[in-house]
């Protein structure tokens, strides 16, 4: 019997980020992408969530495939490389000087091999896996669909992508490749579910610049552009229109300077170097003169947009008459944080266009009828929806289900769920350990359930801190504590009440004889809880402090 193929997806199904997947045949493994997440409203003080990697400690990668560099596919590479043992990591020219100069602030630049591919080359062998790469239309340039060809069966995994006719640098979703796939036969189609929900075909990235050239010319004041850093043809198109209207441009944002530097020196963007300003310099030319590039277009609270639209940016401010664009849509959980800075930014007179009012941006992602596409192109044997929250791998997996797929070759599976590919059949067999590792500050993995539901509890009913002391030399007495409430309400007469029931409690103690400081922090802990909820309904953090002299 044949070893089988074993797809293990430790993150980016049932939710959009943190993508990453392990193929591993015997004893050998890949990996496809080592993705983040950024913290939903729940994560209190987390800065970013990345796949639990456990699983693949003391289990040799020989590479990490990167398909693209986006952070929800690289941004995670940093963290894995520190905890696993891996050989390699594969990805184009883009994708790897993206990562290089990550992988340098890091300071594992050095220790990495970086090894560049080109889709359409040769066959690349790693071990028991044949690789090879298929060029991918997506909204960053370099994209890619990796096949892995093992004696267990062929897999296609997509990527990010969709099929853009008119891509602004003209290479377009390798369609020839993808039927060239189909006519070998494919026993498994891991497939982007991004858009799966959403009828039609995704518009061109060209469609995005033809809004930028009806907008920006009729516009007097600054103009404020805000994107993904990474998505390099949509800031060069906003870019080359506002030089063709006269305007400087002035690139703000750490990430944002750092992605355009690279693209320049590489070649992907061409722009006149007299063109580009700092914003300091911006700020002190024409309104009229001036388009500013900017991070933020998730409302990310350290970012340059959200500073800009609160007043708190050093070099940067927006006022009445200027148009701020925002060409992103809301990564889901960041609506709130994306509609405050809207309205930030509407509150100082600037007029504020986005997706929802202006053609000003398009996804990357395929609809249903470019996924009904490539199924009719690539006809899999067996399809395994990634990349989406459940509703979309399930409207991924009926269209597979249109498309001719048997029900019992469709596999809807979840994060640590282990896929066994082996004889032409395809199921899940196993499960494994496929959580979540925060970074919170420098803290990596540190911080846990716990963590966050305390902090939760600190946000919603506040802290009361009881400090006590107790007199060994007195037998023990227990003296009058004092009190001190954060957040649990601004009634005198309620915190009067508790500092009177803590007094209470620690008479009571002292005629008990009660001194062990356990005992004693339990019983102040206790009652004080006890009659806030009495009193309030609210459940604060009750911390007692016990101190013996």
């Amino acid at each position: 019997m044949t070893v089988p193929l074993r797809i293990i997806p430790l993150g980016g199904l049932g939710e959009v980020g943190k993508n990453m997947t392990v193929l591993e045949y015997g004893d050998d493994r890949i990996a496809v992408d080592a993705g983040l997440a950024f913290p939903r409203d729940e994560h209190l003080g987390v800065d970013l969530v990345l796949p639990d990697v456990s699983y693949l400690e003391g289990r040799p990668l020989r590479a990490i495939v990167l398909t693209h560099g986006h952070e929800d596919h690289v941004g995670g590479l940093p963290y894995a490389l520190r905890r696993l043992e891996v050989g390699e990591v594969i990805g184009t020219r883009l994708t790897l000087a993206l990562v290089k100069s990550k992988l340098d602030e890091h300071g594992l630049g050095a220790t990495t091999e970086l090894t560049e591919v080109e889709p359409g080359q040769p066959v690349l062998e790693l071990g028991p896996f044949r690789l090879e790469f298929v060029r991918m239309a997506h909204s960053i340039p370099d994209a890619m669909a990796v096949v892995v060809d093992t004696p267990a069966g062929l897999v296609l995994h997509t990527g990010d992508w969709k099929l853009d006719h008119t891509p602004v640098d003209g290479l377009k979703t390798d369609v020839g490749a993808l039927a060239e796939l189909g006519s070998r036969g494919v026993d498994l189609l891991l497939g982007d579910s991004t858009n799966a929900e959403r009828p039609g075909m995704t518009g061109s990235e060209r469609l995005v610049g033809e809004a930028f050239r009806q907008l920006i010319p009729l516009r007097s004041g600054r103009i404020v552009v805000a994107s993904f850093a990474s998505n390099i043809h949509r800031v060069q198109q906003a870019a080359e229109v506002a030089i063709e209207q006269g305007r400087k441009v002035a690139v703000v944002g750490r990430s944002m300077r750092k992605n355009m530097n690279i693209a320049r020196n590489l070649g992907y963007v061409e722009l006149p170097d007299d063109s580009i300003v700092s914003p300091k310099e911006a700020m002190g030319l024409a309104p009229d003169r001036v388009l500013v590039l900017c991070t933020g277009s998730q409302g990310e609270p350290m970012s340059a947009l959200t500073r800009i639209a609160y007043g708190d940016h050093a070099n940067v401010a927006v006022e009445r008459g200027d148009t701020v664009i925002i060409s992103a849509k809301p990564v889901p959980g960041n609506e709130l944080r994306v509609h405050d800075s809207i309205n930030h930014l509407a509150r100082l007179g600037a007029e504020v266009l986005h997706q929802e009012i202006a053609p000003v941006h398009v996804s990357g992602h395929a609809c249903s009828e470019e996924l009904r596409t490539l199924l009719s192109l690539v006809r899999p044997r067996a399809v395994m929806p990634m990349h989406g929250e459940y509703r979309m791998l399930a409207a991924h997996a009926q269209l597979a289900r249109d498309a001719g797929v048997p029900d019992e070759r469709i596999v809807i599976a979840e994060n640590g769920s282990v896929v066994e590919l082996s004889d032409g059949t395809v199921g899940i067999v196993d499960r494994v350990t496929a959580g979540v590792t925060f970074v919170d500050g420098l803290g990596v993995g540190d911080v846990e359930d716990v963590a966050l539901r305390d902090r939760r509890r600190l946000s919603e009913d506040g802290v009361l801190i009881v400090v006590a002391t107790v007199s060994l030399d007195d037998g023990g007495s227990v003296s009058p504590p004092e009190l001190i409430a954060r957040g649990v309400g601004e009634d005198p007469d309620l915190v009067d009440e508790l500092r009177e029931e803590a007094a209470r409690i620690a008479a009571e103690l002292s005629q008990n004889g009660l001194a062990e400081i356990k005992l004693v922090q339990e019983h102040f802990h206790d009652a004080i809880g006890q009659l806030v909820y009495d009193r309030t309904r609210r459940r604060p953090m009750i911390l007692p402090v016990v101190i013996e002299v």
